[in-house]
């Protein structure tokens, strides 16, 4: 029988940082999920809660279209923590006031502790030590953005810290297990704040970190036994991390129930669909089918220029040759039933899915998320769609997949034909695989360098802390792109009139926000004489320093 996990629930109110509480919560080895804030009490208690965290927000209470929270859920008997906006709906719903200030609050502001352990008067505590802030200066730096703040308490609720702009920049009524800030905990800008959220969760909640790697896996396989039990699963396998870690969690859970498909479209990298076969043929004990549809796809994407085009090309043309093996399993008499998918949270969020709630505009389609055609129906089985990819590494790891698998740069479903802008062609591919392979290999030894130096902390590669100097982090991803343009060049003492080769390199954690690496310099002129040298047709290597927002990661 599967175990049911303790749960927190953040309930979403539009913050910029709603996932990311999520996450910090999950860095504590405690599950989350996210909900949309208007949900009903009796739809969160019959989820089973073990504490709320209320996010930010970028309304005023008072707003005619503010969000709202169900009151009744204060009610419910569970911990609630508020930042920022939640501080304030939780003030406003329980009878406090909120007001409008004469002077905003944004970025680093300097909070002073009232409560028992560092605040009195005349040597009298002016209120009980707080747990929330147990472990922490009574002077500290934390990271606020607002312009209301609550001007009066709820009734039996304390003041705990201050600000010289915010007077309750922090309150709580510890009878009822509430708790509230001003500032964002969550950010790492409050060097204290995963602490505090550590005292909500171990302290105040009385939570165990038990949500580990291996009691998700443990938690997953069951899931799949039990919603496959004897019918058998189709799997279209990229040979990315996600797809490649949902075929290690079936292939432990149903083993030669699960057939993998390869879908070889002629646009992975350079020996990726060769490392795929290697991996999934040998390692694991499931059905691996490798499709060879190298000349289709080349056909097809044939004066095909609008990345869109090309990836409803792309993708309708992998369900054609994906749903042909299906009917070949059929004819054996194999029937499919079930269809697994690598389709992780960003994906959701991207594509403007609303499987958590909330709403999002389609800034890319996803070729796992495309509708099946008329007549076709699965059952899907998805158990990354709650994950974050850095999530789904660890994942890996835990499975025991290769690090050439889990550490393989994030990967668009297309392939390399959105990172060939206009269109594709064998000679054009020829070109972006080879460039493309010595800016990973430079980079892997720049990142691995890197790692060396500087180490890591609890999983986590060590950062300057606020106010610190600067350090070089290792790249999260980076990769070349091809324009449809040329240039002319002198090499050898001829003139040429060759392609440009665009280098992407970005820091990032989840791909929901990117900035660009700040290479050093030799690192970038040893890319640059690397790809002139090595890759006929190419004369010039340009750098991008453009950040997401407003840019994507990929070019298309």
């Amino acid at each position: 029988m599967q175990k049911v996990p303790q749960k927190v629930i953040v309930l979403d109110f539009g913050a910029q940082y709603g996932q990311l509480i999520a996450r910090r919560v999950r860095d504590l080895h405690v599950y989350s999920e996210i909900l949309p804030c208007d949900t009903p009490a009796d739809e969160i208690a019959a989820a089973r809660p073990a504490a709320l965290i209320l996010s930010g927000g970028p309304a005023s209470v008072y707003a005619e279209d503010a969000p709202k929270v169900d009151p009744a859920v204060f009610g419910l008997g569970v911990p609630v923590l508020g930042f920022c906006y939640g501080q304030q709906i939780m003030a406003v719903t329980l009878g406090g006031t909120v007001e409008h200030t004469n002077v905003g609050e944004y970025g680093a502001a300097e909070l002073t502790r009232l409560d028992g352990a560092c605040g009195a008067e005349d040597g009298v505590p002016l209120v009980a030590p707080s747990l929330l802030f147990e472990g922490t200066p009574c002077e500290q730096t934390v990271w606020m953005s607002h312009r209301d703040a609550v001007g009066a308490v709820p009734e039996g609720f304390v003041v705990t810290s201050s600000t010289d702009v915010c007077p309750v920049a922090s309150m709580e009524c510890p009878e009822r297990q509430l708790y509230a800030t001003q500032f964002h905990p969550e950010v790492r800008h409050t060097p204290f704040g995963q602490q505090m959220l550590s005292n909500f969760l171990f302290g105040v909640c009385g939570l165990e970190p038990d949500w580990t790697m291996d009691s998700i896996i443990e938690d997953s396989v069951a899931a799949i036994r039990e919603q496959v039990g004897d019918g058998r699963v189709i799997l279209g396998l990229s040979g990315g991390v996600d797809s490649s870690v949902v075929a290690a969690l079936c292939a432990k859970a149903i083993g030669r129930q699960l057939t993998c498909v390869f879908v070889n479209h002629g646009l992975l990298r350079k020996d990726e669909p060769e490392e795929v076969e290697e991996v999934f043929s040998r390692q694991f004990d499931v059905d691996f089918v490798h499709v060879h549809a190298e000349d289709r796809y080349a056909a097809l994407l044939a004066d095909v220029a609008d990345p869109e085009q090309k990836r409803r090309i792309i993708g309708t043309q992998f369900w054609k040759e994906f749903f042909a093996v299906a009917q070949d399993l059929a004819d054996d008499g194999r029937p499919v039933r079930f269809l697994a998918q690598g389709t992780i949270y960003p994906d959701i969020i991207e594509s403007g899915a609303r499987k958590t709630g909330g709403k999002a505009s389609t800034i890319k389609s996803h070729h796992n998320l495309i509708p099946f055609p008329e007549g076709v129906s699965f059952e899907l089985i998805e158990p990354l769609d709650h994950f974050f990819k850095d999530e789904v590494r660890a994942l890996g790891t835990a499975l025991g997949l290769p690090d050439h698998i889990v550490h393989r740069q994030p990967f668009p479903g297309p392939g390399l034909a959105i990172r060939v802008i206009g269109t594709v062609t064998r000679d054009k591919l020829e070109v972006l695989k080879a460039a493309d392979a010595i800016v990973r290999e430079e980079l892997d030894a720049y990142n691995a360098m890197l790692y060396e130096a500087t180490g890591e902390r609890d999983g986590e590669l060590v950062r300057a802390e606020a106010g610190g100097p600067e350090v070089e982090r290792p790249v999260w991803q980076y990769f070349a792109v091809l324009p449809d343009v040329r240039s002319v060049g002198v090499m050898g003492d001829e003139r040429t009139y060759g392609y440009p080769i665009v280098l992407r390199a970005v820091e990032s954690s989840d791909a929901m926000t990117a900035d660009w690496a700040k290479l050093p310099y030799e690192v970038l002129g040893r890319v640059s004489s690397r790809i002139v040298a090595e890759v006929p047709g190419v004369n010039r290597v340009v750098y991008d320093v453009t950040s997401k927002p407003p840019a994507t990661i990929e070019w298309e």
